[in-house]
């Protein structure tokens, strides 16, 4: 196992993705070891990865993500929010946070939203008078949003592995969603008394209410998503489907920018986004198998145990563990590396693995933001073309207040549990 373990570390810091990393370890491990009669099931267990109905909804989720941005969508939920709150000192952040939250309903990515927000937020909070490195900080502190407010790709791949309701977990992430996103707003007002933050001219009423009227058609693909998974209309990989249905309807003709010639394009964008995340869980799985065949989480779950027995010392331990992995691995890496050996301790200390998912999945998208190979970090530098020192520099009351969630959203448990135990009744 040394060798492997020299070789995952030489690879990470050659920039080799992490889905390749997973799988050339595991075959290292087994030559190394001499356990060739392995070979025998890896194609078993790089399927068995993807095995399961409820991933459908990963392909179904980008694909109403794509089409909502070829609908044009964005700019009406940024005009809307300018309407809104643009008016306030530090409005535009306000704007920048609430579109954030809006696009987090449809896109459920925070690289995405990095990228997509900080073409379209950096540029206009600069012209009205804010340093482009808080533009781009806040910016990308607001793209956490996305995969914490349903529909969120981790969530998905959290309940596939750890065995729960993809329905418990979305309904689980809706409040401390809406608490992240309030942080940050409380955060912005704290800074702009601080600094003097600019303000927009006050829209007319009538402005906003047509502004929003705009919009009333693109909520109704988080709408039916929500509505329907919480009456038990359909599962959340129907809902899927359903949202692409809504997307094409509304995109087509509400707004009547989403024209079938794109639609080509818009299939293999999808395509390569789950091909990418599938590609991952597979040799992720192989990984946890050898991971397993070695008695890895066994021995961790036996020395975690001897440390304290206390379920909210495990806790704390868990979120530093994260934060500091979270430092040299992806979201989606950090879910998919150590889920088979957290989920063993989450059930011998009795946690409920909804509420458990709910601070694995935030704890992770934190790493997005964190130097020094946070990915979050490099797209909102290169898109927001801000020099990484002074983004750093700005970022950090982010981090430290998306902390503090965290471990709110750890210790209250009532926060992640209330909405799913209201849907169950």
């Amino acid at each position: 196992m040394t060798w492997a373990l020299v070789a995952f570390c030489i690879l990470l810091v050659i920039k080799v993705p992490i889905a390749l990393i997973l799988g050339i370890i595991s075959l290292i491990y087994i030559f190394s070891t001499g356990q060739t009669f392995l070979l025998n099931n890896i194609s078993q267990q790089l399927f068995s990865g993807v095995q399961s109905f409820s991933l459908l909804a990963i392909p179904l989720f980008m694909l109403a993500g794509e089409l909502m941005n070829a609908s044009g969508i964005t700019v009406r939920l940024i005009d809307f929010a300018k309407k809104a709150v643009g008016h306030f000192k530090g409005g535009l952040a306000y704007v920048n946070v609430i579109a954030n939250m809006f696009l987090a309903s449809i896109i459920g990515s925070a690289t995405a939203q990095t990228a997509m927000m900080s073409k379209i937020m950096v540029p206009e909070m600069e012209k009205a008078g804010y340093k482009r490195e808080f533009a781009a900080a806040t910016t990308a502190s607001a793209a956490l949003l996305g995969p914490i407010i349903p529909p969120s790709m981790l969530f998905i791949i959290y309940a596939v592995g750890a065995g729960v309701s993809v329905n418990d977990m979305f309904m689980a992430g809706v409040l401390p969603g809406i608490l992240l996103a309030l942080s940050f707003i409380i955060l912005i007002m704290i800074l702009g008394i601080k600094s003097n933050y600019p303000r927009s001219a006050k829209a007319e009423f009538q402005d906003v209410l047509k502004a929003f009227a705009r919009i009333i058609p693109a909520l109704l693909v988080p709408l039916s998503i929500i509505l329907g998974t919480i009456s038990g209309v359909f599962t959340a990989t129907e809902s899927a489907a359903v949202a692409c249905v809504v997307a094409i309807f509304v995109g087509k003709f509400f707004y009547g920018e989403l024209e079938f010639r794109k639609f080509p394009g818009l299939l293999i964008n999808a395509t390569i986004a789950t091909a990418v995340v599938t590609l991952l869980m597979s040799t992720a799985s192989m990984f946890g198998w050898i991971l397993a065949f070695e008695r890895i989480p066994q021995t961790i779950v036996e020395v975690m145990g001897g440390i304290s027995s206390n379920p909210l010392v495990f806790l704390l331990l868990v979120n530093i563990f994260l934060l500091i992995t979270g430092i040299f691995l992806d979201e989606l890496a950090v879910m998919v590396i150590l889920l088979p050996i957290f989920m063993p301790l989450v059930h011998s200390f009795g946690i409920d693995p909804v509420h458990f998912g709910v601070m694995l999945c935030l704890n992770a998208t934190i790493g997005l933001l964190t130097p020094p190979v946070g990915a979050g970090l490099f797209i909102a530098s290169s898109v927001g073309d801000v020099k990484m020192e002074k983004l750093i520099r700005v970022i950090i009351p982010f981090i430290f207040v998306s902390i503090i969630v965290l471990f709110l959203v750890t210790y209250i448990p009532f926060l992640t549990t209330w909405l799913p135990s209201i849907v169950n009744k």
